[in-house]
């Protein structure tokens, strides 16, 4: 059996509660080096997983030449991790956002391509069960050309941006997330670069179609934003509507929808009631066929998928591209919102160049 050698690199709450375990439970991988700071947490997490090495110099361990390395470290980390491991030969999975400048987004684009790796971001809503063959089918012109896409989140986070009281189910996680983390807006914080990228990644992966342009308008707590509003050009003409907020209460579930408007039809995919279905010009309403729980969210599909494209198996539904494009739109957005709602252009790859 091929056994891959595997890295993390800022071993924090996300990463002992998902990343870890998953590939733990994988038999082609062997535990091999985990960085991240201090040292009796960076122990606790070493010997609780099993790592043979661990350090808080993230270059010790890539220097032990991994095979796969997973990057979930503070958001303004990313660049730097996600580059020297891709440099260091391995195939790479990084926490999203990508990065927090499109410039480094488009520029580890460049280099898993010039280095002949894959660099996956961790958008798990791509992994459910059936997304992947909506997105082909749209792909294949199901609803004709695309004129109109709208995507709404409504997230459990309003604990995580504002206040100090923090998720319920972080009291009894591994680690607790660091509060900088989430609520410095120069690291990061707010729904835009915490919760907008899981939405417009999925909204570009469905749609295959690149951003150019976008004006938007946001709504701060505490100096980050906790709703966003946006309207987005996007490549061939079609225009989106982009909205989202922190507003969902603890007990309950998150809001995701995304509907797309093309010349041939609609296609709808509603996550949070399981329901996914194409309304078509030419035929009756069909519903993707879905199981109960099918879209229940689930965080192990791209560490699965950086393990099987590692061993020459699987898709990239993830890929490095969608996540600078998320990058660059984010950036964006909050530079619209600056200037009062002034539609602001888009990086694209030029910008890594």
């Amino acid at each position: 059996m091929t056994r891959l050698k595997a890295a993390v690199i800022g071993a924090g709450w996300f990463a002992a509660q998902n990343h870890i375990p998953v590939m733990k439970a994988r038999p082609e991988v062997v535990l091999d080096g985990v960085c991240r700071l201090g040292t009796a947490e960076l122990e606790r997490v070493r010997a609780h997983f099993g790592f043979a090495f661990a350090s808080e110099d993230h270059r010790a361990v890539l220097d032990r030449r991994p095979d796969i390395v997973v990057v979930s470290s503070p958001h303004r980390l990313h660049f730097v991790h996600a580059r020297d491991a891709l440099e260091a030969g391995a195939h790479v999975l990084c926490e999203k956002p990508m990065t927090l400048s499109p410039e480094e987004a488009w520029a580890l684009v460049g280099l898993a391509r010039r280095q002949g790796r894959q660099l996956l971001i961790a958008n798990s809503y791509h992994y459910l069960p059936q997304v992947a063959a909506l997105r082909d089918r749209i792909a294949d012109g199901a609803i004709g050309r695309l004129e109109h896409a709208m995507v709404s989140f409504i997230s459990v986070t309003r604990d995580v941006f504002v206040g100090s009281r923090g998720l319920d189910r972080w009291q009894t996680a591994f680690f607790r997330p660091d509060r900088s983390t989430w609520q410095d807006p120069e690291a990061g914080g707010g729904f835009a670069w915490g919760q907008l990228s899981h939405s417009l990644a999925l909204m570009f992966f469905l749609t295959g179609a690149a951003p150019e342009r976008i004006a938007a308008l946001t709504l701060e707590a505490e100096g980050v934003d906790i709703a966003d509003a946006a309207t987005l050009r996007l490549a061939g003409g079609a225009v989106a509507s982009v909205s989202g907020s922190a507003a969902m209460p603890q007990t309950m579930r998150a809001l995701m929808r995304v509907f797309l408007c093309g010349s041939g039809g609609v296609a709808l995919a509603e996550f949070d009631r399981g329901i996914g279905e194409f309304r078509l010009n030419d035929r009756p309403a069909e519903r993707v066929d879905l199981r109960p729980g099918d879209w229940d969210v689930v965080s192990t599909g791209p560490v699965h998928a950086l393990v099987d494209l590692a061993l020459g198996q699987g898709r990239n539904l993830s890929p490095g591209a969608i996540g600078a494009q998320t990058v660059a739109t984010i950036a964006a957005l909050l530079a619209s919102a600056r200037a009062g709602g002034a539609p602001v252009a888009v990086a694209g790859p030029e910008a890594g160049a």
